[in-house]
């Protein structure tokens, strides 16, 4: 299970913007333009945290969404350079399945499942968007798969048992 980690101690963190919409609101003097930015920051090296930042200039919508995706920060179990095992990640509408592939494969991702899984620093794996193609929803039902990877140390200490007994 990936535990939230705290962004002052990770260095060199890297930051992806995904997707910057504008939304406006017709008001009584016109229309109010403003923006959402959709942001990854990641280490590279199994760190990885997504954010979402509202404001009327889009400069500052990619600032706070930073700021969101730093707060976000989780540690994600990695196999090498490719995830434990499958999953299929779900937020909202969106579902992300991931599934681990042999070294050399590389990322066979979508541009936005692709974002989040460069920063975590994965080389090789396989994805398939199997729902929405929204970018919010996409991006967080990955970020929810990532979450809930365990490798077969984590399950046998939650077991109690030893890791040579899950495997066998």
């Amino acid at each position: 299970m990936a535990v939230r980690i705290d962004a002052a101690n990770l260095k060199e963190l890297k930051e992806v913007v995904v997707d910057v919409k504008s939304v406006s609101k017709t008001v009584k003097g016109g229309r109010v333009r403003k923006f959402t930015a959709l942001v990854v920051v990641g280490d590279e090296n199994g760190h990885v945290g997504c954010g979402l930042g509202k404001a009327s200039e889009r400069p500052e919508a990619v600032r706070k969404g930073i700021e969101d995706a730093k707060k976000n920060i989780i540690e994600v179990s990695l196999k090498g350079t490719t995830i434990p095992h499958e999953i299929i990640g779900k937020f909202g509408a969106g579902e992300v399945l991931l599934k681990p592939a042999a070294p050399g494969t590389g990322v066979i991702a979508g541009g936005k499942v692709r974002s989040v899984l460069d920063m975590v620093g994965i080389r090789d794996v396989r994805t398939k968007c199997l729902r929405s193609n929204n970018p919010t929803n996409v991006v967080k039902a990955t970020f929810e798969g990532l979450r809930t990877l365990r490798t077969v140390e984590q399950v046998a200490k939650m077991r109690n048992i030893e890791p040579e007994q899950i495997t066998d």
